[in-house]
């Protein structure tokens, strides 16, 4: 082996290791909704950056509980406004750090392809079926919007003694993929998500009915050092990512 090879090869190992030294982890909440649009991000992200984001996921209000008594996230992406306000009002997070990453859109969505051929207020009306799935509208944003859009409709007590009722919007999703309900409402995304490709039937909610599901992301104080954590967030807002969440069914402001 030459030297100069030798010292190639050296100075190839010398940036490796300099890379590996300064790649960072940034510990991230995220609404239960936007998990896989957020792993696809995340993906890109590492490889953009050499970070990694270490995504948890669940219902906003947990989240939200588990941050108040200090649990140890960086950065948590809510299905609401209200939660990261919140957070920011009582110095749990940065305040002008707060932005809307996406738009949310719900839509009643059944397994099987015959369920909803007619529209959605025909089907609840009428349907033959025995659970309707929504999330908790008192924790998960997506189960409010499901409350309005069926008060809205007026068949909250038609359908109220057949609802049951998910902790989080991943959780109503699976009660319905599972067939344990046999439709719900659920985040458009979890519909047009890769993995079930739009299989079965669904009927898009017109979004008059509920109010905008605007989802914020906030930079808590746990990791306001951490720079990966505010790089993160910057990724979120540009291009690359903002293409994946409008690929995902989001909308964007």
């Amino acid at each position: 082996m030459t030297v100069r090879i030798f010292l190639m090869i050296l100075c190839g190992l010398f940036h490796i290791l300099l890379a590996t030294a300064s790649a960072k982890e940034v510990g991230v909440a995220v609404a239960a909704n936007f998990q896989s649009t957020l792993n696809a991000i995340a993906i890109e992200f590492e490889r953009a950056t050499g970070h990694t984001a270490l995504i948890s996921s669940g219902s906003s209000g947990k989240f939200f509980a588990q941050i108040q008594h200090g649990a140890p996230f960086d950065v948590f992406f809510s299905a609401d406004v209200t939660r990261p306000k919140l957070l920011a009002e009582a110095g749990l997070a940065v305040p002008d750090s707060r932005f809307t990453y996406a738009v949310g859109r719900l839509t009643l969505w059944s397994p099987n392809s015959n369920m909803l051929k007619h529209d959605g207020p025909t089907v609840l009306s009428h349907g033959q079926f025995t659970h309707l799935a929504i999330a908790n509208p008192k924790t998960a944003p997506y189960g409010g919007a499901a409350e309005q859009t069926l008060k809205k409709l007026g068949l909250w007590n038609h359908v109220k003694d057949r609802i049951v009722r998910g902790e989080n919007i991943g959780q109503t999703f699976h009660f319905v993929f599972s067939e344990n309900a046999q439709l719900g409402f659920v985040a458009r995304a979890q519909v047009v998500d890769p993995k079930i490709n739009g299989v079965g039937s669904h009927w898009n909610v017109p979004a008059d009915l509920h109010e905008p599901i605007r989802q914020q992301a906030v930079l808590l104080v746990h990791g306001q050092e951490n720079e990966a954590a505010k790089t993160f967030l910057h990724y979120v807002q540009g291009p690359q990512a903002r293409m994946i969440i409008k690929k995902f069914g989001y909308g964007l402001e």
